[in-house]
């Protein structure tokens, strides 16, 4: 009844959304005001993200059960948005009632495929983890169409969609995937995982995959730090981001505050992460620099409640740092680029551990019969890959297939001062006020 009852308020106020190049100098202006439902903002945040477009400033505010937010956007060369077909695309989407309007199961982006058969990972992570998966795929005749692949933590996920190779179709026999499931799950549990190590083959309707990745490393609690030095490698403090927590009493909101290195979809992976530990954001405040991000979220329980207790509060604490740096690049930043074929990725993988390579993260995707991968590596300590073994991994690969698209220095997060002038009376006066009076002087 309650669904039904949303549904008639959603047809007498539907979603709004403008879209506006005129207004700003250097990004396009995409407002969206909609009758309020929890999980909205992260649904609206993850079309946009999906586009590839990056949020430059956002202001939230959903009191009083309407839903009203607005996006500064640009695409990844910093323009504004200018491709009429994207521009139709957000508009047709975002005032959609079906993307805006989540069922009772509570699930969001649902993607229904029978294309592929989607297979999820989690375990320990180490050395030649991912090989030995794409090793057992390939011997099974499974090709990976594409997959992301996540560590963080002493802890590894993998959201994979495969296909039989010889008829390109999804897997159906009952019998194939229980062998799958059972070979995947002693990869896993090899080093005596056996209470985490997790293998679940998906059915056909399932959620948005990066969603899905941050759901499969919060239940595998890959936010509990690991606090121990590698082989000399001792875990860079200044490089973490800076949350805090505390209490807005005269409002009754809890507010949160995050200053971090920016980077691709950071807002989404906040955003995810509180919709799915059951908070609201009731407003809040996001602002780019050219290296770091400021965000501030005044939220509640879905329940209504703040925060109450130090221990939830440093849970929150601990939760969104993971979020931000499970996605985090770190390591050298490889390309692959060539046709697709059954074992291509197991052939891959198998040369990074015989270089001892790890792979810390990975994006995996096939189009039109190219494989497009991108991996991220360290060496097993942990620490950036020499020249010598690059060279090597690129004439055993191929140098018209492997690109070095990145290879890292670790800056250091920039000092404070760039552009956190703008927040100083903000993060000083935790007053409503002062949220309203962002947007009339930005």
């Amino acid at each position: 009844m309650d669904d039904e009852y949303a549904k008639l308020i959603r047809r007498m106020n539907p979603p709004r959304v403008v879209i506006d190049n005129d207004s700003c100098e250097d990004a396009t202006i995409i407002q969206v005001d909609s009758v309020n439902k929890h999980g909205i903002l992260l649904q609206v945040v993850q079309v946009l993200t999906d586009l590839n477009l990056v949020i430059t400033k956002a202001y939230i505010s959903s009191d009083g059960g309407w839903f009203m937010d607005v996006f500064n956007v640009t695409d990844q060369d910093g323009n504004k948005v200018r491709d009429e077909e994207i521009i139709n695309y957000i508009q047709k989407t975002l005032e959609n009632d079906e993307v805006l309007l989540p069922s009772l199961r509570g699930t969001v982006g649902l993607m229904p495929s029978e294309e592929h058969t989607s297979i999820e990972l989690s375990g320990t992570d180490r050395p030649g983890l991912l090989s030995e998966v794409c090793a057992v795929l390939a011997d099974l005749s499974c090709n990976v169409v594409n997959a992301a692949i996540w560590t963080h933590n002493a802890r590894a996920a993998a959201v994979v969609h495969v296909v039989d190779n010889s008829t390109g179709c999804a897997i159906e026999d009952p019998k194939r995937l229980a062998i799958i499931k059972k070979l995947l799950h002693n990869v896993l549990k090899c080093n005596n995982d056996l209470k985490t190590a997790k293998m679940t083959l998906s059915p056909p309707g399932f959620t948005h995959r990066e969603r899905r990745l941050h759901q499969i490393m919060f239940a595998d609690r890959d936010y509990v730090k690991v606090r121990r030095t590698e082989q000399g490698k001792v875990e860079d403090l200044k490089s973490r981001p800076c949350i805090n927590v505390y209490d807005c009493s005269e409002k009754d909101y809890t507010v949160i505050t995050m200053r971090s290195r920016d980077r691709p979809k950071l807002l989404f992976d906040i955003v995810c992460t509180l919709t799915d530990m059951q908070y609201v954001v009731f407003h809040g405040v996001v602002h780019t620099g050219k290296k770091e991000a400021y965000q501030e979220f005044y939220i509640r329980h879905v329940d209504g409640i703040p925060i109450s207790s130090e221990a939830e509060r440093e849970r929150v604490k601990q939760c969104l740092e993971a979020a931000i740096e499970r996605r985090a690049s770190e390591g050298l930043e490889l390309e692959l680029c060539t046709e697709d074929r059954l074992g291509l990725l197991s052939d891959i993988t198998r040369i990074f551990r015989e270089n001892s390579l790890c792979v810390k993260r990975a994006e995996i995707s096939t189009e039109g019969g190219k494989a497009k991968d991108i991996f991220y590596v360290t060496d097993v300590t942990g620490n950036p890959v020499d020249q010598k073994t690059v060279d090597s991994i690129c004439e055993q690969v191929g140098q018209n297939m492997l690109h070095v698209k990145w290879n890292p220095c670790h800056s250091k997060l920039p000092e404070e001062g760039t552009i956190s002038y703008l927040f100083g009376n903000l993060f000083k006066v935790r007053t409503l006020q002062n949220l309203n009076l962002m947007k009339y002087y930005t």
